[in-house]
């Protein structure tokens, strides 16, 4: 269904790609014209590539979905429920739209009659983390942040000397691929950036050494930008955790189906250009 190059650097060997296009001027899809077709007449309207990239935002980036299909993604591969209902694919691909505007800061699927203008994505008013009055994080070396802490009863997010509220304590908690993000964030930009070494692997480069002696006015920032989204990606949880319900409950496009179309390329086939061939499974499954 999809061709994965493995020559994208990863600092260590080459990461496995899941590309929207094939080309980098993004007009030919990377994913299988066969797919998209026999959705296409499963569903009774038409399905672009960037459709089918929304609707498995939509699906898969939410706490629900992890907890739904918990047991089956301890087996590598994406399971992911395909609508056979046109309304609720509808409904997914436009969650899922704005799933990728939040996740791109603005940058893709700009929309203004969808509320996902250009730029940087911001809470409404009242809910929009700032930095107060006497809150600001210094920009001297002495005041450089190296710890940043959280007070969910006053929803203050402190780094170093300066701190930013609100912050709900859903987005201090907020995880991707079971790292903390804030604290992933934080932990490139403090002022000490050690790893622990593990074995006898190389120690770091030198060049790492190399990074700001003090806060910089970017860093808070981007540091807003990130609360902001992350608060709007909290926001939509319950939608998207509703909407994969219904899915699950309704009628699905099959796995079986989409192989006898002749979807899915023959097992060890590769693509001209791909190094790697892998189908996402799943497509019949109800409940995981």
């Amino acid at each position: 269904m999809f061709s994965v190059a493995l020559d994208h650097y990863r600092g260590s060997f080459g990461g496995r790609v899941f590309p929207l296009w094939a080309d980098n001027h993004g007009s030919v899809s990377n994913i299988s014209a066969t797919v998209l077709a026999r959705l296409q007449d499963q569903i009774g309207q038409p399905v672009s590539a960037e459709d089918l990239f929304a609707y498995i935002a939509a699906i898969a980036a939410h706490p629900g979905y992890i907890r739904r299909f918990a047991t089956d993604l301890a087996t590598p591969g994406l399971r992911i429920p395909l609508t056979a209902d046109p309304a609720l694919f509808t409904e997914a691909v436009t969650l899922g739209r704005r799933v990728i505007w939040l996740h791109t800061f603005g940058e893709r699927f700009v929309d203004a009659t969808q509320q996902c203008p250009a730029g940087p994505p911001r809470l409404p008013d009242g809910r929009r983390p700032q930095v107060p009055a006497g809150g600001a994080i210094p920009n001297t070396p002495e005041g450089m942040p190296d710890e940043m802490t959280y007070s969910p009863d006053q929803q203050r997010l402190t780094v170093g000397q300066g701190y930013i509220e609100p912050v709900p304590k859903a987005v201090w908690d907020y995880e991707v691929s079971g790292k903390q993000v804030l604290v992933q964030w934080f932990s490139y930009r403090r002022k000490t950036r050690e790893r622990p070494q593990i074995g006898d692997r190389r120690s770091p480069s030198p060049l790492g050494d190399i990074q700001p002696d003090h806060w910089l006015p970017e860093y808070t920032t981007e540091l807003l930008n990130v609360l902001n989204v992350l608060g709007l990606l909290v926001d939509l949880e319950p939608q998207a955790e509703d909407l994969l319900t219904r899915i699950c409950a309704g009628a699905l496009v099959t796995q079986q189906t989409l192989a006898s179309a002749g979807a899915f390329f023959p097992a060890g086939h590769s693509p001209a250009g791909a190094i790697e061939q892998v189908t996402l499974p799943g497509f019949d499954l109800p409940e995981g």
